[in-house]
């Protein structure tokens, strides 16, 4: 896989400085994660998606220019498409709606930022699979099951499931999640809430993955954060159905029985495996062919799921 990285087609789009930090002039996000940086504006947040990238559990020291737009253009996308399931925190990307004080760093905050309301998050992902790759595949091989739910034996890798399965995991900001049956995740938010965030999630997944399915690409699985609100309503959080947090493959490519090729992090990790790196630091930065082959799958899965131009 990774030879054909290093011939990857030319990218349709100049070539950007990546943002690695969110520095606006001595303002200083008061939250960081992997990609995300976060500003808290009293009664609503701003986050940034920079265009860092793990892999592995460790932030690279290289970005992908325009990482960061197609995350947050994509969430901002499926956010309007999935409304009629669920709400959402999302409340603008136009700068000129944002606190003053942010207002003025519409260079570096345009396309990749969004105003978004205030929650409680729920302290676990939910996890929708429809096809068995993985860590579930890895489970399936050992178990016969993935997070407690029994599947038919004799299935093969990246096999479609005979329906999708919730397979919720525990959050960490840093290294694995970690998989969880559904009763231990009842055990840590409640059972009434974990129903309703399991129906939440398999409704998305199926209304992400018919029109992956519309425009040529197979949505495998994908996970789900979701938030409370003071009056204990749910809303859809974060990123939702990005490169990032799904897996996305081509359908004019799919077999199973191996790994598929897919729209995320696949040059990166060939590459990295191919170099032999230890996966401790320090980390290492990846050569130009990698970064321009990530980058062009990303922007097109972009335009494939959403007809658009990316900002």
């Amino acid at each position: 896989m990774y030879r054909a990285a290093s011939r990857a087609r030319a990218t349709t789009l100049p070539l950007a400085t990546p943002l690695i930090e969110t520095r606006l002039n001595g303002l200083v996000p008061q939250r960081q994660g992997k990609v995300r940086d976060i500003f808290d504006c009293g009664e609503a947040l701003v986050m940034v998606a920079t265009d860092r990238i793990s892999a592995f559990d460790y932030v690279l020291g290289s970005g992908i220019p325009d990482k960061g737009k197609v995350l947050t253009q994509l969430s901002s996308f499926w956010f309007e498409r999935t409304t009629g399931i669920v709400a959402n925190h999302f409340l603008s990307m136009d700068v000129r709606e944002y606190p003053e004080h942010l207002r003025q760093h519409g260079d570096v905050l345009t396309g990749r930022s969004m105003l978004v309301r205030k929650t409680t998050p729920v302290p676990i992902e939910c996890v929708a699979r429809g096809y068995l790759s993985g860590s579930g595949w890895k489970e399936y091989q050992v178990k016969g099951s993935v997070c407690g739910v029994s599947l038919p034996p004799g299935l093969r890798e990246s096999e479609q499931l005979p329906a999708p399965i919730f397979t919720p995991a525990t959050k960490a900001d840093s290294g694995h999640d970690i998989n969880i049956s559904e009763d231990e995740a009842g055990h840590i938010v409640g059972r009434d809430l974990m129903q309703r965030l399991r129906a939440l999630t398999l409704a998305l997944y199926d209304h992400g993955a018919s029109h992956a399915a519309a425009n040529g690409i197979i949505l495998a699985d994908t996970k789900f954060e979701f938030g409370l609100t003071a009056d204990k309503s749910i809303l859809l959080i974060d990123e939702v159905m990005t490169p990032d947090s799904s897996r996305y493959w081509p359908k004019d490519q799919y077999a199973p029985g191996r790994p598929q090729p897919s729209f995320d992090k696949q040059y990166v990790r060939d590459y990295l495996e191919l170099i032999h790196w230890n996966k401790q630091p320090p980390v290492p930065s990846l050569p130009e062919h990698v970064v321009i082959g990530t980058r062009d799958k990303y922007i097109e899965a972009f335009h494939r799921l959403t007809g658009k131009v990316l900002l």
